[in-house]
């Protein structure tokens, strides 16, 4: 028997993990990849999250090899509309730092390494979860057969396509959107240098952001009446929207995604936590999935430790439900706010939008607090 059973090994599940290990908690993460995920959806690391990752040591590392963005910008028609600057939203990290999410979890998992070398099970696949009361009990399969793990508390952060939640019986609320986009990685030809740009055009926004290796993300926003492109397709929409080209051959990420949003009605279930997209997905339009399981997991883990040492703990399980529960619902909100800023828009709105959004971003107590918002704060 161990203190905690981690269900998931993604960038949440490493950082629960690890939070709780150097606290001297015993720990068994059961994932069900065989290895690293290669692929990076997720690129974004905000200040409160940096200020959570600094608490495990791995802070510097990160930085290390991002690229802080410390200003974003807004264009429209070939010119700048706003700028925004992130220099007052934290005292130790004023930007958010860019860096694709698997260098970010090899980095956590190898903190998880240095604490524990054996708490990272890979190829286990969670088949059912019992909460008897006294103890959580989990039996899953393995390359070598069934197996059993028993433990005082559980923890899932095993994604939007969780297990353990309808388990649980925890219901969600469920919420879709006709918006589609289309993102990939080429080497960056923009000279917006560590800079993010949005750019504000009629037919969609296209977004921008640096990352390490001289390399650029980009996300269009797709018309109802378009496929799934390839790396020449969505060059040809950057040119015709941007007016910036770049070279389909420096294509090393292609990927399209929907978006919803899926809340679930709790977090807590007897001896069980859900944490990150198990308990709430949210739009990537804003980056703020992975930041949310990140502070979900930096919130829940002294209560465990303090249950761990004797403590009676549900009103302070509770309280971090309730809040961890708000941050979701404010995060879904401001997605929500980023994807209608960047629909469609005949000529004449879009001017008269522009307009009043260059207007407002010259205003220094309006442009802080969109900062801060937009860094999670």
């Amino acid at each position: 028997m161990v203190d905690v059973l981690v269900i998931g090994g993604g960038p949440v599940g490493l950082f629960m993990a690890a939070l709780l290990l150097q606290q001297g908690v015993s720990v068994r993460i059961l994932e069900q990849r065989t290895g690293a995920e290669p692929h990076s959806r997720a690129i974004g690391i905000h200040p409160p999250s940096l200020d959570a990752l600094q608490g495990i040591g791995v802070a510097p590392a990160l930085v290390a090899e991002g690229v802080p963005i410390r200003r974003g910008l807004a264009v429209g028609g070939g010119r700048t509309l706003a700028e925004m600057s992130f220099a007052g939203v934290s005292d130790r990290f004023p930007y958010v730092l860019s860096l694709p999410q698997a260098r970010t979890a090899a980095i956590l998992e190898d903190r998880v390494r240095q604490l524990d070398p054996a708490a990272l099970h890979r190829g286990v696949r969670v088949t059912r979860l019992h909460d008897d009361g006294g103890q959580v009990i989990v039996d899953a399969t393995t390359g070598g057969g069934e197996v059993r793990y028993t433990a005082a508390f559980a923890v899932a952060a095993d994604g939007v396509r969780s297990t353990i939640r309808p388990q649980l019986g925890v219901p969600v609320r469920a919420k879709d959107y006709p918006d589609r986009y289309l993102m990939g990685d080429f080497a960056d030809t923009t000279g917006y240098g560590p800079d993010a740009a949005l750019f504000l055009e009629s037919e969609g926004i296209v977004e921008s952001f640096p990352l390490p290796g001289n390399l650029r993300r980009w996300v269009v926003r797709l018309a109802a009446s378009d496929g799934a492109g390839d790396a020449r397709w969505l060059g040809h929409r950057i040119r015709e929207r941007t007016r910036i080209d770049v070279d389909p051959a420096s294509n090393s990420m292609l990927s399209s995604f929907g978006v919803r949003s899926r809340l679930a009605g709790r977090m807590v279930t007897g001896r069980t936590v859900l944490i990150g997209d198990a308990a709430h997905e949210i739009s990537p339009i804003g980056g703020q999935g992975m930041n949310l399981g990140w502070l979900d997991a930096a919130a829940l883990a002294p209560v465990v430790v303090a249950s761990l040492h004797g403590a009676h703990v549900g009103t302070a399980l509770r309280a971090v439900e309730g809040d961890r529960m708000i941050a979701a619902a404010r995060a879904a909100r401001q997605a929500e706010i980023n994807m209608a800023l960047g629909r469609p828009l005949p000529a004449g709105p879009l001017s008269v939008r522009n307009r009043a959004l260059a207007a407002a971003a010259s205003v220094p107590a309006v442009n802080g607090f969109v900062a801060r918002r937009f860094t999670m704060q």
